[in-house]
């Protein structure tokens, strides 16, 4: 599948409308719903009963931070195959803690916890702001509200070099007492509210409303952002986010600088996949049901009940295999196939010894298939050679990777779905560099790339299945 420069840009803009706009992972997933109802699917409840017939296009949340879509196929019955798509919707970053307020040496500051495993000394002198949940209380009821502070706000300034000379050398912040970021000076807070400075550098006190464990000019904020009181405001999950936007970069406009390139660009390549697969006859004539499961933290090991080592994709299956035999679900396992799709390391013109010789992806040159003979990553030739057909058939450039022995290997979901599962497995992503940065790179090309091998799995997975001996 040949792609021109102007579909390649048109896709990578596209995608950079969705990063700019999906500061949290429950930002993530209400964008990712906007373009599933737009292209014709419906919200399910969990906690409800489903009627699910062919043809049918659905989707449901779970903590509005995890999202499963489906499309299910003209021929699917139950006991039949499902073809899947996992990603995720979470990215290193800061959080803000539960009790926040801090004060320092004449500074209103927030204290905030390490989600993940950022490189946090990018985190400095960067232009920051929060974007996430806040729970409200409506009369008698709660309320999930999205929150995104489009100003910058907060500030992690360096240290300088005339204060510490060796700072090229040895800087290596200590992220309990230095990653702490500026909110307002004190004598600037006294000013615009006529509050009291607080005595001592921290506020110890017995803290017992919502709002006194923050800042009072950060509860202002939040507060009028969402237009309620105070004492409205129960609780929230607030990530820190860098107020510069995702952009074109480079001489010839052929890389995407941009936050959370890990791991936005799969969900969203995922989701469009989904939805595009879905147009003209192909569904139709569909004997499995196409799925998309975008988890939430996964840079933390995926253990939460919205993470992908819960139930939740399971529990999904196994509803939707429902109707049919008493072992249907058990059928159609060994029918089904999942790609697990994370990024992956290009090789770095600054560190090539970091690579494996043999194996150093390069950007623009298409997805890469990972490889790792510890079961860090899910591939087996039998998962790479029918997804290697299904990307020759409609001639989508691959890619090989595999660590140096000598090198650390991360993880994805790909294993822990495999295992909890039993579903043949490959873990593939497109090349970038830069990550866990809050400022990530890679190719336009990727998108578009991405994008074209997952729509081509939806519509020949069951195809190359059936051609198995």
């Amino acid at each position: 599948m040949t792609s021109t420069k102007d579909g390649v840009l048109v896709a990578a803009k596209q995608f950079l409308n969705f990063v700019n706009k999906s500061p949290s992972p429950f930002h993530v997933v209400q964008e990712v719903k906007a373009l599933l109802l737009s292209s014709g699917f419906k919200e399910l409840s969990e906690t409800e009963p489903w009627s699910i017939k062919p043809l049918d296009k659905c989707f449901l949340t779970r903590n509005h931070s995890t999202i499963i879509a489906f499309a299910v196929g003209g021929k699917f019955k139950p006991g039949n195959g499902f073809s899947i798509i996992g990603a995720h919707t979470d990215s290193p970053c800061l959080k803000v803690k539960p009790r926040s307020k801090t004060d320092k040496s004449g500074y209103q500051m927030v204290g905030v916890q390490c989600y993940g495993g950022g490189i946090w000394h990018t985190w400095f002198d960067r232009d920051l702001t929060l974007a996430g949940r806040v729970i409200t209380k409506n009369g008698d009821k709660l309320e999930h509200r999205l929150l995104n502070v489009e100003k910058p706000i907060l500030k992690i300034p360096n240290i300088c070099i005339h204060l510490m000379r060796d700072h090229n050398e040895k800087f290596s912040p200590n992220k309990e007492s230095h990653l702490i970021p500026v909110l307002a000076t004190a004598v600037q807070a006294e000013l615009q509210d006529g509050s009291p400075k607080p005595s001592g550098e921290n506020n110890k006190d017995a803290l017992k409303e919502e709002k006194d464990k923050h800042q009072p000019l950060l509860v202002k904020l939040i507060c009028d952002k969402l237009n309620i009181q105070p004492d409205q405001m129960m609780d929230f999950e607030l990530c820190l986010a860098d107020t510069q936007p995702a952009a074109i970069g480079g001489v010839l406009d052929e890389f995407i600088f941009s936050p959370r390139l890990d791991n936005l660009l799969n969900a969203y390549c995922a989701t469009t996949a989904l939805a595009e697969s879905c147009n003209g006859n192909g569904l139709a004539a569909d004997p499995n049901i196409r799925l998309i499961c975008l988890f939430d933290n996964e840079e933390v090991g995926s253990e939460s009940a919205q993470g992908a080592a819960s139930t939740l994709q399971e529990l999904v299956l196994r509803r939707l295999s429902a109707g049919g035999t008493s072992t249907a679900f058990e059928e159609a396992i060994p029918k089904s196939y999942m790609v697990s799709a994370d990024q992956a390391h290009a090789v770095h013109p600054n560190y090539p010894e970091k690579h494996e010789d043999n194996h150093k992806i390069g950007l623009h040159k298409g997805v890469a298939v990972k490889f790792n003979a510890n079961q860090r990553y899910a591939t087996t030739a039998m998962t790479a050679s029918i997804l290697r057909e299904i990307a020759r058939r409609e001639q989508c450039p691959l890619q090989e990777i595999v660590v140096r022995n000598d090198s650390a290997c991360g993880s994805t979901i790909g294993p822990i779905m495999s295992a909890k599962l039993g579903i043949p497995t490959i873990d593939v992503g497109a090349p970038q560099l830069s990550m866990h940065s809050i400022r990530e790179m890679c190719c336009t090309s990727s998108v578009l790339q991405t994008s074209q091998l997952f729509k081509a799995f939806f519509e020949h997975y069951p195809s190359v299945f059936a051609s198995m001996q």
